[in-house]
Parts: structure tokens; sequence; C-alpha cells
């Protein structure tokens, strides 16, 4: 039974099941946002005056520095003591697996994660929960999908409802879970990826609202543009948010090179001494920086006070998180455009007093811009802010806000999304092309051919006639191991061989001799020496064997109990280039 499900499973159309899997990837991704929330939390109000989640301001300047500074110590040791390749974490590390490693994700590099993340975020650094969220949901789609020996195709589309159920489930915005996964991540559209990750980011939220309510992460004043005269600042604002989000990129990469010369624990320390020399003079910039966001939405912060936490903001995070500190970006993109658009927005206020919106319309529309600058991810970014909000007024003003943003750090900077430009930093990219996404949408087990047959190297003519009246298309022939492990597999054609006795009948005077035997290897037909590929491998990875190994064709194998492996079917090229040109 669970065999046939893989199979259904590796077409392109199978959302009823993939359905069903995301509804349970979102569950899991929810769970495990949930339990990252908590022992944050949990920690941060046991030690922070007032038990007050985020009450950095309220420790003295000397704690400030120190808790920073030792927390990116420990957190430097502790990655340090790790291997090399269970260090790599976040989004960029999510994007890096989807592209390069069939979104295989591992439970090793997603438990230090969690625990990377937490300390990261207790000891007050300028970092997000959001990145090390999608990474935790990511993982929990692929795991699971590892679990059931799904095939790659629908693993990659877990990830996506892991990725989406963890953007939900962070901000209590499903429609923006979505998009962001589709947008943002996956970097395409799918109609079948789209019901299963809607139905993870749905019960992830539904999972959320049931432990902590139906609030969403900011608090919302009512939001609406004063005069259609104020359309020139939104644009304005535009142009800010997508300046600020260059300048954001720059420094990520800038930094992400210049930690490289470091050891693990020398530059995750550096880390932290420099986000607690900055929080000397602007403690709002440590930890998410949710409360900092609330005041400038609620206009509760000055011009001044906007403007050092805006730049020493961009500081820390950017170095913070160039330098290695394992958390996220777009918690703290979400809070330089609140303080940005804010300042802004203090502005407007002077230049039309009585007649100008909110301050937090500004804080607003920064952040949506922000985010859509960095990430170019406009409609994510629309969506985020229509959620939040709850308010369809916010739709006229966004939708100007992000198109600037994201254009200005786009076509006037040539920035790509902040997640491309870290991977290119560190000398790796992202193929994602029109033919590669339709490639690795289907999997081989959903059109290799399965009329085959095996037959020994040297088989009587009786039996031969036998075995062909199976009707194969392919017969396998099965040579002796020393020289199957030399040469690998060889197929032949059964018309090939039926072609060939039908000759020799038509050119021997009597008939005959049932007891001849034939040799497959020596008789006038093309074979074919074919390479192995898993069952659960897409056609995009079908097309790399062939490319790296010259082979004409595959056949699908998957590994049995013991070290027996059993084949399924053939894949041939042109099986292959059909599920792209048509």
């Amino acid at each position: 039974m669970l065999h046939n499900l893989r199979l259904r499973l590796a077409s392109v159309d199978a959302s009823p099941l993939l359905a069903l899997l995301g509804i349970c990837s979102g569950l899991l991704a929810g769970g495990v946002i949930i339990l990252l929330r908590l022992s944050i939390e949990t920690v941060q109000s046991s030690f922070l005056p007032g038990g007050i989640t985020e009450n950095y301001e309220g420790l003295s300047i000397a704690a400030r520095f120190l808790l920073a500074s030792g927390g990116a110590l420990l957190i430097g040791l502790l990655f340090q003591w790790a291997n090399k390749e269970s260090r790599q974490v976040g989004v960029v590390h999510v994007m890096e697996r989807l592209a390069n490693h069939q979104a295989y994700l591992s439970i090793k590099n997603a438990t230090l994660q969690f625990v990377g993340a937490a300390l990261s975020i207790i000891s007050g650094h300028s970092v997000g929960r959001e990145g090390p969220g999608v990474h935790l949901g990511a993982a929990s789609g692929s795991l699971l999908g590892q679990w059931l020996k799904l095939p790659n195709n629908s693993i990659r589309v877990l990830v996506a409802c892991g990725v989406s159920a963890a953007i939900a489930a962070s901000f209590n915005t499903p429609i923006a879970g979505v998009i962001f996964a589709m947008e943002v991540v996956m970097m395409e559209y799918s109609i079948a990826g789209f019901a299963p990750v809607i139905l993870a980011a749905v019960s992830a939220t539904g999972l959320t609202r049931w432990v902590y309510g139906a609030e969403t992460a900011f608090i919302i004043p009512n939001l609406q543009i004063g005069t259609l005269a104020e359309l020139p600042f939104v644009i304005v604002l535009g142009v800010g948010m997508g300046v600020l989000a260059f300048v954001f990129i720059y420094l990520m990469q800038l930094f992400t090179r210049w930690s490289q010369s470091f050891a693990v624990w020398q530059r995750m320390t550096l880390a932290g001494v420099v986000t607690g020399l900055a929080a000397i003079w602007a403690p709002e910039i440590m930890g998410i920086g949710y409360d900092t966001v609330n005041n400038a939405l609620l206009g509760q912060i000055g011009l001044m006070t906007l403007l050092s936490i805006l730049l020493l903001k961009m500081l820390a995070t950017t170095f913070g998180l160039g330098f290695g500190l394992p958390a996220g970006l777009i918690g703290p993109t979400l809070v330089i455009g609140a303080v940005g658009g804010g300042d802004i927005g203090l502005l407007v206020d002077s230049v039309f007093p009585e007649q100008a919106a909110s301050i937090g319309f500004y804080a607003m529309m920064g952040m949506g811009a922000m985010m859509a600058a960095t990430l170019q991810a406009p409609l994510a970014a629309l969506m985020a802010m229509l959620e939040l909000t709850a308010n369809p007024d916010i739709i006229f003003p966004g939708m100007l806000a992000v198109i600037i943003a994201s254009m200005t750090s786009s076509h006037v900077f040539r920035k790509e999304s902040v997640f491309i430009a870290l991977l290119k930093a560190r000398g790796l990219d992202y193929q994602n092309d029109p033919v590669t996404q339709s490639l690795r949408r289907v999997g081989v087990a959903s059109v290799m051919d399965q009329s085959f047959i095996f037959m020994p190297q040297n088989i009587l003519l009786q039996e031969t006639q036998s075995r062909l009246k199976e009707n194969p298309t392919w017969i396998f022939i099965d040579k002796d191991k020393e020289e199957e492990k030399e040469h690998g597999k060889t197929l032949l054609l059964a018309a090939d061989l039926v072609r060939y006795i039908n000759s020799r009948q038509q050119e021997e005077d009597a008939p005959i001799d049932n007891d001849e035997q034939i040799d497959l290897l020596g008789i006038p037909a093309q074979r074919y020496d074919v390479m192995p590929v898993h069952m659960q491998a897409t056609l995009q990875e079908a097309l790399d064997v062939l490319k790296s190994t010259n082979a004409s064709m595959l056949y699908v194998e998957q590994h049995m109990q013991g070290n027996k492996k059993k084949v399924y079917g053939i894949l041939t090229r042109e099986t292959i280039t059909t599920h792209y040109r048509y």
C-alpha cells in the first residue's frame, strides 16, 4: 500500500494525498515554532526586569554588554564544537538544500538551529526568530517526507508546506505564509503545490491561535492615508526603503566575506561585542524588537531616537548575521522599516499637521516596503500588511510603496533578494529556470517504463520465445557479477531480439534447434549501458545523472532490506525531455 502511495505522489497531479500530508507538516511545523517561542519567552521572562520579554532597556549598560558578548561567545563555542556540515542553518541553508540536495534537511542542523537561535535571541542580539522558524518548518516537512520515503518531488512540496506554516505561525498571517513560501524560498508557483501549502498555513495558524490567541504580532492602530496629496511622500518612502534595503544587503555581503578569515567562535564573539556596544546607546536594538515596532506604530518614539535605532539596528543586525549568528533577518528588517517609516511620518506630519495620516501609517508602510525590497517579495509583503492590519485601505498606498521599494533596490542598485545574494557570497547559486522547475515537480516513478524482463546473457531459444510472450519493451541482460560491476547493467530492445529470431528462421532451411543457446551480448542488435537512479528522484535529478555519466538511459531502482536492490522501471532521455517541451 505504501509503495502505491509513493508511486502516486511521484506524479505532478497528486493534490489530494499531498493535501493530507500538508496538514500533517503544518501541524508539525507549527508545534516546533510554538516550542521555540515558548523556550525563548520563558527564559526571557525569568531574568529581564519585571518579567517582561523584550525589556532589555531595563538592564544596566554593563549587563547589556556582557549579555550580548557572553551569549555570542557561548554560541560560538557551541558551533565551533559542531562539525562543519551541521553548522549550516537558516533560510539560505534551506534554499541551498532545495537547489542541490533534493530538499533533504538534517535533524542535526535543525537541532543546532533551534538551540543557536534561542541563545541568540535570549542574549539580546539584533536578530529575528522567523528565519530560524523557516529552517525548522522546512526541516519538519523534509524529515516527514524522508521518514515516509516519499519521492523527492513530494518532499520539495512538504518543505514549502513547512516554510508556509512557519511564517503563518510566526505572524498569524496564513496568506502571507503561503506567498512567502512560493515567492521567496521556492521561487515558483505551482498549481499542485498550492493546496497542501495553503492547508499547512491554515493548520499551523489554527494551532498557534489555540495556544496564543488570534492577536497579530503587532499592535495595529487604525491606519489609512489622510489625503491624496500624501502620495508623493509614499513614493519617497518607497525610494527610501529601497535605499535602506540596498545598504542592508550590501553590508550583509560585506560582513559575510570579512567573517571568513576568522574562526567560528571568534567571529561570533565579535558579533556579540558589536551588538553590546551598539546597545549602550540604543538598547531598543536588542532582541526581536517587536516592542519597538509597536511603539513606532503608535507614534510614541521621537525623531532622533528613531534615527539612532535605525542606524544602530542596521549595523548590529548586518554585522551579527554576517559574522554567523544563527538567527533570522526578517524580523530586524521589519524593525528597520518601521522606524525608518516612522521618521518619514514625523516629517510628513510637520508639513501636513492636520491632514496627514498617522505616524503609524508610515511605520506600517515602511515595514512592508523594507520587507519587499530586502526579500524581493512585493506580494508577500503586501499580503502581510493586509493581514496584520485587517484593513483593506492599506492596499492602495501599500502597493505603491512596496513596488517602488522593490524596483529601487533591484533596478537602481541591481540587488537581488538578500537570500540569493548570500548564497552567491558563499560561492553557491540557486538554479531556478522554468525547465528546472518543471522537472523538479515530477518523480521518475510516475513516468518510468515498467515493461521489461530479465534474461540471462546465454539463454535457450525455446526459453527466449517463451519469455517474449510477456510482450516486454526492454530486456535486462543478466551478466556475471564481475562484468556487471565493471560495466553496469545492459539493456536490449525486445524488438531487436524478435527481429533476430525471425531472421534466423527465414535463413535456415530446417527448423531451428530449440535447445540452441543465444548469446544476447553477441547477436546483432543495439545495446544500451544504463545507470541507476533512485526511485525517489525527480526528473531533474535523472537528467543530471544522464549528463554526468553520458549514459543512454537510466533504470529506476530502490533499496530493499539488507543490500538488495529492486528494479522498477526504465527512463529514457526522450521521456524526460517530453516533460519540459510540452
